[in-house]
């Protein structure tokens, strides 16, 4: 395991850059990425930025990811492979206090996707 003690910049970018060599060499989500992303050194910034922003506090990431993904081609086993893969990565990069917490906001992030993009077409007539 990376990460001990405090949280830090390097251990975010270490969290993001180890997801997301997983998601793109993953059978199911790696296609939906390589479709998406045209620019990873960018993408991966914009990430960083934001997890930054989640787990430490910055201000370097404004807006929402939310519209980014409502026109992603997803399923709900692509959020559930997305915690998968994200979990092992934060277990390993992480300090495991700061591992703990971006499980959790993974997790409700997560569930709150599925809920807007998939409530409506899940409803039985």
């Amino acid at each position: 395991m990376t990460g001990q003690g405090a949280l830090t910049e390097d251990h975010i970018t270490a969290l993001v850059h180890g997801f997301y060599g997983r998601a793109r060499a993953d059978e199911l989500l790696g296609p939906v990425f390589a479709a998406e992303v045209p620019d990873w050194n960018h993408h991966l910034r914009v990430i960083v930025d934001f997890w930054s922003r989640i787990l430490l506090g910055t201000e370097r990431y404004a807006g929402s990811p939310y519209p980014a993904h409502m026109r992603l081609p997803v399923q709900p086993e692509h959020f559930e492979r997305w915690l998968e893969l994200f979990r092992e990565a934060a277990v390993e990069f992480l300090p495991p206090a700061s591992a703990e917490i971006a499980i959790g906001k993974a997790e409700m992030m997560a569930n709150s996707f599925r809920a807007g993009l998939f409530t409506l077409t899940d409803r039985k007539s």
